[in-house]
């Protein structure tokens, strides 16, 4: 569930890309609840969360329930990356869960970016290669880890996000019912008394 490049090749790279974002981004204030994309509309942004977190909504084509896929907390990239690089449209919302700034760019911009050197474009190459390691590791962790070890990773990863979501949207993101949830958290209470 890591969103951060873990190579420390990939961190220079990463930082270019948060320094390019900070030099040519546009500051903007999200209230909570604000969208920064929405589904089915042109995807138009890539952002730097410099403060804040954004949570990723799409809806079930059988039932209209929303379905949380991921999120971005400060220090990482908010963006349906695949879309925005063409201006397609968005395959998923997202959403403030807080009050959130970020610095983005528009598509033209990063495409201009990529465009300056060969650097530059291998970036684009290693952004594409981590978003497909976190597509396999999400998908690893729905089918090969137990709820419990699901959310034990996402509380790792993120120990204060209790306070941001209900328990509808824990359960969402990890695949359960919330039921399930309701039970590893009393599992966690008693193991500890």
């Amino acid at each position: 569930m890591e969103q951060k490049f873990s190579k420390s090749d990939s961190i220079m790279d990463l930082r270019t890309l948060r320094d390019f974002c900070e030099q040519e981004g546009e500051s903007v204030i999200y209230r909570k609840g604000d969208q920064l994309e929405r589904e089915g509309d042109p995807a138009r942004w890539l952002a730097f969360v410099t403060e804040g977190c954004f949570k990723y909504v799409t809806h079930s084509l059988s039932d209209d329930r929303e379905h949380i896929t991921w999120f971005s907390f400060e220090g990482e990239f908010v963006v349906d990356y695949p879309t925005f690089l063409y201006a397609r449209p968005a395959q998923t919302t997202i959403e403030a869960m807080m009050p959130s700034c970020v610095l983005r760019v528009t598509g033209q911009q990063l495409e201009q970016f990529f465009d300056q050197s060969k650097e530059t474009m291998k970036l684009r190459a290693i952004i594409a290669e981590h978003i497909l390691f976190q597509f396999r590791s999400r998908y690893l962790d729905l089918h090969c880890t137990t709820p419990r070890e699901r959310y034990d990773m996402l509380m790792q990863r993120c120990p204060g996000i209790v306070e941001h979501l209900d328990l509808q949207d824990i359960a969402s993101f990890l695949n359960v019912h919330p039921n399930t949830i309701s039970k590893i958290r009393r599992d966690i209470t008693f193991d500890g008394i």
